[in-house]
């Protein structure tokens, strides 16, 4: 039986490998709404948009060519602030991949200061079922 290509990607992707990003905290993450600054620290917002691409980097890693992620889940304890200029270190483990499901767990830091931690989820489909799903529907 022939594997297919997401199979060998994966093969050496066990349970509790983990990935980093770090993102760097400019003005453009401050916590902003319609009525103006909230704060000038990194949103929870823009947390979560980092802590999602830390978890994609396993998507990238098992992903086919005919194939894309897109998010299912994300929870996020936003537990300290990050300051302009502070470069935060989100470290997102494999908790669970079954199939085409990947869950992982993230811990976002500055220094040793701990920044947030939650969860992130990702669905692997064929590209032209998710261009279906994504399709606006005709009313």
């Amino acid at each position: 039986m022939k594997e297919n290509n997401q199979q060998a990607a994966t093969k050496n992707i066990k349970i509790g490998a983990t990935r980093t990003y770090i993102k760097h905290v400019t003005a453009a993450d401050f916590a902003r709404f319609e009525d103006g600054l909230v704060h000038a620290v990194c949103s929870t917002f823009s947390l979560a948009q980092a802590a999602e691409w830390a978890g994609r980097l396993f998507v990238l890693d098992m992903k086919a060519e005919d194939e894309e992620g897109i998010g299912t889940c994300l929870t996020i304890n936003h537990k300290a602030p990050a300051f302009e200029g502070d470069s935060i270190t989100i470290v997102a483990t494999l908790e669970k991949y079954d199939v085409y499901e990947v869950i992982c767990s993230y811990k976002a830091t500055v220094g040793e200061r701990l920044v947030a931690d939650g969860q992130t989820g990702q669905k692997i489909l064929k590209k032209e079922k998710l261009a279906r799903i994504l399709a606006p529907k005709k009313v």
